[in-house]
């Protein structure tokens, strides 16, 4: 028996076809991005048939990626629709004015008729995420400016209007403390409350696995979702956002490493080295799809190659990854470390499926079948960007240049390639949510 009325069923629908074709022809979608940075949700929605009109990111590297990726397509996004400190974006009232009277020349949409589509953003998690927590210096959470970037978005959502929003964050954030004597879950509770008093909404979440939706990794993520009430005005729906509609149902289609990878090959390591033209051509689906670029062009055997540099790696290192190969995986006694714990990478997952999450550190994993890190391009592919991708900024940085100091006010980071694409949102993931929300919009207005 069908628990749902007929008028919300289309919210159950999902559509999990390829490429950018969820939008009718002579219908366009916009969204505006916060904190996106180097742009994986943004390109998710994109290729899902979202279009970006307004850009949020405070760290330059990261907004240069996010902009040169789109300079062909979106040209005004560096011309005039981008902002890099939200809080000065929220407290400018001209600007924000100006941004919804350009909206309406240059995309035919009324901000304050409610025409924008979606607002989406992910606050930077060093404060919630494990690994961020550990690099703390004992600073108590709720003293990172930070942690209290939801705030900001909030005030985003209620001056643009959009028809759904999303906030996306890290599983840590759900036991979050603000402070070390504080209740186990308390960052979570203001959060999620937040968001559920923002006027004229619906709000579901979910704490989903990224593995679930096509991408090698397990990655876990919150999200939260509101849908406007005059676009899904239902209060007897699921709690659940995936049984609301709100998020897609998994399917857990994620490729195997061999299947992503084994393109990106070289038949010897030269450690220190780079390629710059592919040796081979697509070997799988997955490679044919990440080879192929927006004009539809495949790039084929010898067509140039970037981000392909293999790290130059100690001759200790070296022997220390080749031990793990020769040991299953585990390190030799003599070669363990106390700063972190590596993993060598399995060719074909096991029953589990990925158990991985790609973080900010190029050494955390060794390659499932050659004793050295995985390069830019692979890390990238781990999180299903296309190669037609660039990277601005260092390759790699550490030490205080990466986790910044809290404890002596330090809080700005750089964010080498490896930081920034472990920091953003899977693509596949993106491109799935936004096909889901898709449907919400084209299911009402149909």
């Amino acid at each position: 028996m069908n628990v749902f009325p007929e008028c919300i069923m289309g919210l159950l629908v999902v559509v999990l076809g390829s490429g950018v074709d969820g939008v009718s022809q002579n219908q366009k979608r916009y969204f505006v991005d916060l904190f996106a940075g180097c742009g994986g949700l943004s390109l998710g929605l994109e290729q899902a048939g979202f279009e970006p009109i307004l850009v949020n990111e405070l760290n330059r590297d990261a907004m240069e990626t996010y902009l040169m990726n789109r300079d062909k397509e979106f040209p005004l996004l560096r011309e005039k629709y981008n902002t890099s400190n939200i809080w000065s974006m929220i407290n400018d009232k001209e600007l924000i004015e100006r941004f919804k009277q350009d909206m309406s020349k240059d995309f035919g949409i009324s901000v304050e008729g409610g025409d924008l589509d979606l607002v989406v953003g992910g606050p930077p998690c060093q404060g919630y995420s494990g690994i961020g927590h550990r690099r703390s210096y004992s600073v108590e959470k709720e003293e990172y400016p930070s942690n209290h970037l939801y705030q900001a978005m909030i005030k985003v959502i209620e001056e643009f209007n959009p028809k759904i929003f999303l906030f996306e964050n890290v599983k840590g954030i759900l036991s979050g403390k603000w402070t070390a004597s504080g209740e186990k879950g308390e960052i979570w509770e203001d959060i999620r409350t937040s968001f559920e008093t923002i006027p004229n909404y619906s709000v579901r979440w979910k704490l989903v696995k990224a593995k679930d939706y096509g991408v090698p990794q397990n990655r876990p993520r919150v999200l939260l979702v509101g849908v406007r009430n005059d676009i899904a005005d239902e209060k007897s729906l699921p709690d659940d956002a995936i049984e609301a509609g709100f998020l897609p149902q998994a399917k857990g289609d994620y490729p195997n490493l061999n299947d992503l990878l084994s393109d990106l090959e070289p038949e010897s390591v030269s450690y220190g080295d780079s390629d710059d033209k592919y040796w081979t051509s697509p070997q799988t689906s997955v490679q044919r799809k990440l080879r192929t670029k927006p004009s539809g062009t495949l790039l084929r055997k010898g067509s140039r190659l970037t981000e392909q540099e293999y790290s130059n790696h100690s001759e200790r290192v070296r022997e220390k990854f080749q031990a793990m190969h020769d040991n299953g995986g585990k390190i030799p006694e003599q070669y363990r470390t106390k700063k972190f714990a590596q993993k060598l990478l399995p060719e074909i997952w096991d029953e589990r499926g990925p158990t991985i999450t790609a973080t900010c550190l190029a050494d955390d994993y060794v390659h499932y079948s050659q004793a050295r890190s995985l390069t830019v391009r692979e890390w990238a592919r781990l999180q299903m960007f296309p190669d037609w991708y660039r990277f601005a900024g260092k390759r790699t940085t550490g030490g205080i240049r990466r986790a910044g100091n809290p404890r002596e006010g330090i809080y700005e980071r750089e964010l080498p390639k490896y930081t920034q694409i472990g920091n953003a949102v899977p693509v596949e993931l993106a491109r799935r949510i936004g096909l889901n929300f898709l449907n919400i919009l084209e299911g009402k207005n149909a």
